[in-house]
């Protein structure tokens, strides 16, 4: 509230200026990012504050909105009550996730013929504040799934510029890999090494729940199963295995085209595993692509079987759309 008060002028009148607004949070997809470790480490987002209006009709400065930069494939929830608040799966996606609050009104706003000195004002309004649950699922046309140690991570080198941890241990990869294949100048697709899945994944034994929602947006499985004897692994086992997993977890993922690279060829012993699992799989209309994604071999092949399966995919897809 406040009145003009100049020399030799008399009833100069109310003269308070509005507040400014406050700022608003805003959630933006950034291509450049790909975690969301810095939102671990700062828990607490506050847009500024408005400024308060003056006399001489002098109004408050808005404040600059808040943005917050995120990988795409973040999803958020409301923290209370689970819904689902926004999917930013694109760059440069923008969600407002807070509103910033309405500045008030100066006492000159009340200014009428019948009451030429108003003496009362509006106050501002307090912005919007929640909790969020964030979460990132990555975003890829096709994923690399199959148990610890079976050669996704050397796969994913083999074909992409991605340099993952690569070792002789399960568990090696503790995050998601994403790589892009370059299959020709025209032709591209992203490829996700999704860390070692096992029996119970979709109850959160081992690693589980952390890693299976980043399936979800993939279009395309590439089921990598170790034929290595010394491993003492099953590969039909496994694959089975994985698929009641990826069921469990979400019944349209074991609806999800699939392809399936037996890889480690090259170790002793392996061509009896290849052979009863091609067998096994044969009955179920399921080619095996034979690989050894540490030499190369037959790595071709399967890249040409994934690209033609991805433009099918894209062929359906254009089909199905009104």
């Amino acid at each position: 509230m406040s009145f003009r008060r100049e020399k030799f002028v008399p009833k100069g009148g109310p003269d308070g200026g509005d507040g400014g607004r406050g700022g608003s949070v805003i959630f933006v997809a950034d291509s450049q990012k790909n975690t969301l470790i810095d939102l671990a480490y700062q828990q607490h987002h506050r847009a500024k504050r408005g400024t308060h209006g003056r006399g001489s009709n002098q109004h408050g400065k808005g404040a600059d909105d808040l943005h917050i930069h995120v990988p795409p494939g973040t999803v958020v929830h409301d923290a209370e009550t689970g819904d689902l608040l926004a999917d930013l799966d694109s760059p440069a996606a923008t969600w407002t996730a807070a509103e910033g609050g309405r500045g008030g009104r100066g006492n000159a706003r009340f200014l009428t013929n019948a009451n030429k000195a108003p003496t009362h004002w509006e106050e501002g309004q307090p912005g919007e504040q929640r909790w969020l649950k964030i979460e990132l699922k990555s975003i890829a046309d096709v994923g690399l799934v199959g148990f610890p140690s079976a050669g996704k991570s050397t796969l994913i080198s083999a074909i992409s510029a991605a340099r993952p941890k690569i070792a002789a241990y399960p568990f090696t990869t503790l995050q998601p890999n994403l790589g892009t294949v370059e299959y020709d100048m025209n032709r591209r697709f992203v490829v996700a090494d999704i860390p070692g899945i096992i029996e119970g994944a979709h109850q959160g034994i081992g690693l589980g729940l952390r890693f299976l929602r980043h399936i979800e947006r993939t279009q395309l499985l590439v089921h990598v199963l170790d034929l290595d004897p010394l491993t003492g692994r099953d590969p039909l086992e496994d694959f089975d295995v994985l698929n009641e997993e990826l069921t469990a977890y979400d019944e349209k993922l074991g609806q999800r085209p699939q392809i399936v690279a037996a890889n480690k060829i090259d170790a002793e012993g392996a061509g009896e595993n290849l052979a009863e699992l091609q067998a096994a799989l044969g009955k179920r209309d399921i080619v095996v692509f034979a690989i050894s994604a540490k030499e190369g071999r037959g790595v071709a092949e399967l890249l040409d079987e994934v690209e033609k399966r991805l433009r099918e995919i894209g062929t359906e897809d254009s089909e199905e759309a009104p």
